[in-house]
């Protein structure tokens, strides 16, 4: 018997795994928060054997090194991939026992194309393929990503990963369970993963890899690719340096002075709260990124790399999830953080920062002259229908840009809210008159906007 535990990482988009038999049990692309992997083995009564690496990750920190070093396993790393640290190399078809009283052991699979050396790994029991740990390969209805490692491998790279889910869909069963790292929101996709869980067989019925010719597929899967996250360029160093264990113990607690001390040397002051809390009430100056939304994703992508950041968060626990999902895209100790509410952050007699929220209905019934609609959307998504009119500004370019922002009061919106409330928290420092609209842009043309396509 065999079990396989899924780990999610729902703020990247991710899924890490904990497989094996009654006494040990390997992990495959931990995070960086490893006390979950070891709750997780722990709870199964395991030790754990083995860590291993599909590849060397573009989009998250690993936990992988300082795993193997606690639990004495071994780490497993792709042959090809350039690290600094002592590991396992692994080459295809390697196979290493995970569970030999179960008959579980684990096989390498070269599948380049997400990087050049990537490698999956099938679950084996008894000898026959069980599952297979796709990490940036065969993704759900999907493929992972070819150009998060050199522009100019991009095409060569995607030609190998048209192989690579070929070369999956040949030599497994159509039983096997395909268990990837991305696909569930992560950047490393390179489109929408369809479902929750799948197989090889149904993988071949309806993935486009294994569904179209290698020149179709390609020049579809190369027009495709959407913008990829500007910290994704410090993650693949960490990964090969060898990262050093995270720090969770809290930060040190921020008071009203310090915050406007922070803000005043030009830090990064970010305040957790719900967009709406917090456009009805902030300190002005701070930035608005959700704890309950793609946190780590979007703070990481638009923060100058390096620059402090003090969190300001409703409760302890709120900050110690922040902490934990920003340490694992390296943004490791913030340089202070309080909690409570807003009142409680601003010095004596200065007021609250605050602005309107509004809906596309609103927007409709608001056609004053010198109003700016600004679209903070990512090109692809532009692409399928946009306010006539409206300025085009995406929202991980929006800091450099504020500039180009033309006078009026601006009306901010992205496709459901979030990254609006983002991007008015931008203007609104900058000193803008805005308003955030905090609506479905499926709404727009209800509302009676026109709506262009190109």
């Amino acid at each position: 018997m065999f079990f396989v535990d899924t780990i999610e990482v729902a703020g990247l988009g991710n899924r890490s795994y904990l497989a094996g038999g009654e006494r040990t049990a390997v992990v495959v692309d931990p995070p960086r928060d490893i006390d979950r992997v070891i709750a997780a083995a722990a709870r199964r009564g395991v030790r754990v054997s083995h860590v291993v690496e599909t590849h060397l990750h573009n989009d998250y920190v690993t936990g992988g090194l300082e795993l193997a070093r606690v639990t004495g396993a071994a780490y497993l790393v792709p042959a090809g991939a350039r690290v600094s640290y002592r590991r396992v190399a692994v080459h295809d078809g390697d196979r290493h026992d995970i569970d030999t009283p179960a008959g579980l052991a684990l096989r390498a699979l070269a599948t380049p194309g997400h990087t050049p050396h990537h490698t999956s790994y099938v679950l084996e029991e008894n000898g026959t393929a069980v599952a297979v740990f796709t990490g940036g390969s065969l993704l759900i209805g999907t493929v992972g990503r070819p150009d998060l490692v050199e522009p100019r491998l991009t095409e060569q790279l995607a030609r190998a990963q048209h192989a690579s889910a070929h070369r999956l869909a040949a030599e497994l069963p159509d039983g096997t369970e395909v268990l990837p790292t991305h696909g569930f929101g992560s950047f490393c996709s390179s489109g929408q993963a369809q479902g929750a869980s799948s197989t090889i067989g149904k993988e071949k019925a309806s993935n486009e890899a294994l569904l179209r010719d290698a020149d179709d597929f390609v020049a579809d899967l190369l027009a495709g690719l959407d913008d990829i996250p500007a910290y994704y360029t410090h993650m693949g160093p960490a990964n090969a340096a060898g990262p050093a264990p995270v720090d969770l113990t809290p930060p040190a607690v921020a008071d009203a002075e310090e915050i406007a001390s922070r803000l005043a040397a030009g830090e990064w002051v970010v305040d957790l709260r719900h967009r709406l809390a917090f456009a009805e009430g902030h300190v002005a100056g701070s930035f608005n990124f959700e704890a309950a939304g793609q946190l780590a994703t979007y703070l990481a992508w638009l923060i100058p790399w390096g620059k402090p950041v003090t969190l300001l968060a409703e409760s302890p626990g709120q900050l110690a999830a922040a902490q934990r999902e920003l340490a694992r895209v390296g943004i490791d100790r913030p340089a202070a953080a309080a909690t409570g509410g807003p009142e409680q952050w601003v010095r004596r007699g200065e007021a609250l920062a605050s602005f309107p929220r509004a809906t596309f209905a609103d927007l409709a019934a608001h056609p004053e002259p010198g109003v700016v609609v600004l679209d903070v959307r990512r090109d692809a998504e532009r692409s399928g229908g946009y306010v006539e009119g409206s300025v085009h500004i995406p929202l991980h370019t929006l800091p450099g840009r504020l500039a180009e922002v033309p006078g009026g009061q601006v009306w901010v919106h992205c496709g459901g809210g979030m990254r609006a409330a983002i991007a008015a928290s931008l203007l609104d420092a900058a000193g803008r008159d805005v308003v955030a609209v905090d609506d479905s842009f499926d709404a727009a043309e209800k509302a009676g906007l026109t709506i262009c396509t190109r």
